[in-house]
Formats: C-alpha cells, structure tokens, sequence
C-alpha cells in the first residue's frame, strides 16, 4: 500500500528524468575515461540499504524544549507509514529499527503493518536509559551496572523481552546502549561497576538466538557527565571480546570526542573482526545527532573509504549494520532522514569511485600528497546522476524532497492526527 500517489511520482520524476539522462552519460564518459564503469557502481548503490530508526520520524528536542511539527506519529504503526514514505521515494531504507518499549505492539501486528508497507525489520534497541510508566525499579543511578541486583535483573529482563519481540517479527540483533555512569568524582568504583555490567551484559549474550548478533554501543558523555561505563570504541572492544563471538562494536558517529580519528577507529574494528555497525549522524560540539553529513560529509567519505577498503578486501566477518540515528528539531523528520539517506550512499558511491590501486603505490612509496589528492578526486565527483538513477529505476523518485512536498503527505496526516504540544524538554 503506497503513500505516495503513484501518478504523482510519475509525473514528478517525468519533468526530471531529460535531465537526469543527460548528466548521467556525461558523468558516464567522464568515468570511463579513468576506467570505472558507471552502471556497475549505480548497481552497488541501488543494493544498499540504511535503516530507519522508528523513534527518528518524531521530533526530536533539547533540555530547553521541543517544538513539534504537525501530523507527528501517535504510535509505532504511524511511524512505520512515515518510515515507508521515505523508503517509496529514496529506495534506501528497506529496513525499521524499533525501540521498546517505545514501539511495543503485537508482533503479529507489527508483521502485518510492515508488510503492507513494504518494510522489514532491522536490530532491536532496549531502553533501560529512562523510567517508564508502572516500573517498580528506578535507573536513575544505572541500570545494568547499578549497585542494586533487582536493578539490573530489571534491565536484563527488559533486554530478554526484547530479543523476544524481535524474534517474533524478523529482527536478528539487539543493540544496547545505556546511560549508566557517575556525576561526581568518587560516586562510583570504577572496576566494580564495570564487571557488574559485565555480569548483566554474559546474561543477555546467553540468551541470544543462535543467529542474532549483539551490538554494543559507546558514547563519551551524556546523561552522566563524569564518568561513562561504556565511554569508548576500547572499552566496547572489551566488552566484545569479553561476550564472545557474537558480539559486536557498535560506532555511533556523535558518540566521540571532536577531534577522534573515526574512520580509523573503524579500521581497527574491521581488522579484528568486531565491527558491528554503525548509527549514521553529524556533529558539531558533542552528540548533537544533527543530520547526517551536515557538518562533515569528508568525514563520512573517509569511513566510507575504510569500510570499501574492506568490502573489497573481503576481511573476515565483515557485514556491518547501518543506521540512521538523529534528533530532528527544527525540520521536518521525513525532509531529514531522506536526505540523511541520500548522503550515506553518496559517500558509498564516491568511496567506490577512489583508485584503489594507485592508492596503494601512493601508501606504499610514502607520497603523502598523491595519496590524499587520490581520495580528494573521488569526494569531488559530484555522484548525484548515479544515485537519482539508481532511485528512477527502482521505483523511487528523482527528487525525493520536491516529490514528497509535492504530494503534501505531512498536511494530509496533519489531518488526522492530532495536534502535539511542545511543553517542557524533550532531549532524545
């Protein structure tokens, strides 16, 4: 069931597609000139997917406020209708990241909705970050690493029920990320509280599907301003290699310091087979999860650079997850993750455009220059014929933002659903 006219995506991408044609043989030749077939790398993009996070079709917000936009989703079912127009116009995100108990709804439900709809299902993600409704147990000092054994058997039970809702609906990892950590020098024993998590973490792992994965997440900061039990890539290394095979690193891109090498990071993840997956955002002070390459969209290039690097290496175990996860606050969601989309696969496609192995001879004599000016060359290409094509001829739109105005979709739902107020903060 579409929820875009289909005559409307007709005659939008109709105005476009002379064009299209046009620069998309002009890039064509240019490419062939340096030995690189256009169509081969419009098929690589066109099979890459990047999934949506269900929480990302909301508003997002700060410590201050939030100021949402009209027709915003009541439930996991409204969200999984804006989370398939963005897949209906970019052709992208085949895939819906839930968060519980946020999206916590009958599988059967969920299966059917998703169906309808053209999605699937990517990884589960717990929430023992914030207390909800009716919970007898509070994690305002942690969660799985909270000094109090009822505590953390909460959090692992909520974890537990989350690797079943997923096994209901397709799912085939779960991803933690918690909140746990300390606010004051002294309020917490370091060693202590990390095998406490440790401990939780074994519990979660043991019950893990024999065909699941477990993604764990590091950030540096936030909500705890002192001390993070899982504050960075080395620590999440550990916990994976403390956990066992299936257990994997999971790179949120706002979750470092500013001047943290990330793509190196990813390097080292990739070389020793712990590379999970990533969530796909921008940054500009901290984890501000601004869209993703709104800031430094090099940044990402060179990420994109390592993990080419690595698809055509075929290194060992090399299958990560991707993910968009942003905190849209002042546009609109929809607008944002297409475009969010749109960018991870420019830099796919400009990561498949470097010159592999003049690249090599540039590392390998030590000639600095040529080697950076190898990757600039690439960054430059201006991709986006192969990426509009590679929309037009899966059924998607030439110009997902223009189309998805056109069609006027966030006025009808606004409609519907009811108004949402703003009042106190709301910082995701």
């Amino acid at each position: 069931m579409p929820m875009i006219e289909g005559v409307l995506l007709a005659r939008e991408n109709e105005m476009r597609t002379h064009d299209l044609k046009r620069d998309y043989d002009m890039l064509g030749e240019h490419l062939e000139r340096h030995g690189i077939a256009i169509d081969r790398i419009k098929d690589k993009v066109a099979a890459y997917g990047v999934a949506i996070p269900s929480w990302g079709v909301g508003t997002g917000g700060t410590r201050f406020a939030r100021f949402p936009c009209a027709g915003e989703p009541r439930n996991i079912f409204d969200k999984l209708e804006d989370c398939s127009v963005i897949q209906e116009l970019t052709r992208a995100t085949p895939r819906v990241s839930l968060h519980i108990p946020w999206d916590k709804a009958d599988p059967a439900d969920l299966k059917a909705a998703a169906a309808e709809l053209g999605l699937g299902f990517d990884a589960m993600n717990s929430n023992t970050f914030q207390d909800q409704p009716g919970q007898p147990l509070s994690y305002k000092f942690g969660s799985l690493s909270h000094t109090d054994r009822g505590t953390r058997q909460q959090a692992i039970e909520h974890n537990l029920e989350c690797i079943e809702l997923g096994k209901a609906i397709g799912s085939k990892a779960l991803t933690i990320w918690v909140g746990d950590g300390s606010n004051f020098p002294g309020q917490a024993h370091f060693v202590r509280q990390f095998e406490r998590y440790l401990e939780a973490a074994r519990t979660i792992y043991a019950s893990l599907p024999e065909d699941w994965r477990l993604f764990t997440e590091h950030k540096m900061y936030e909500p705890a301003f002192y001390s993070t039990v899982v504050q960075d890539w080395g620590t999440n290394y550990l916990i994976a290699n403390e956990l066992g095979d299936k257990a994997f690193c999971l790179v949120d891109l706002g979750h470092h310091a500013p001047n943290v090498n990330i793509e190196m990071v990813v390097a080292r993840l990739v070389q020793f087979g712990k590379l999970g997956g990533f969530h796909f955002n921008d940054s500009k002070y901290g984890d501000d999860d601004l869209d993703t390459g709104s800031i430094d969209p090099y940044r990402l290039f060179l990420v994109f650079n390592e993990l080419v690097d690595a698809e055509n290496r075929q290194a060992t175990g090399f299958d990560p997850a991707h993910m968009l996860d942003q905190s849209h606050n002042v546009t609109d969601p929809i607008e944002s993750l297409m475009v969010s989309a749109m960018e991870v696969q420019r830099a796919y496609a400009q990561a498949l455009l470097v010159d592999r192995q003049k690249l090599e001879v540039c590392q390998e004599e030590n000639d600095a220059l040529m080697a950076t000016a190898t990757l600039k060359r690439a960054f430059r290409t201006d991709v986006e014929p192969i990426l509009a094509m590679a929309r037009l001829e899966t059924g998607g739109a030439i110009d997902p933002v223009a189309t998805y105005r056109a069609s006027g979709y966030r006025r009808k739902v606004a409609e519907i659903r009811p108004e949402v107020t703003g009042a106190g903060g709301g910082i995701v």
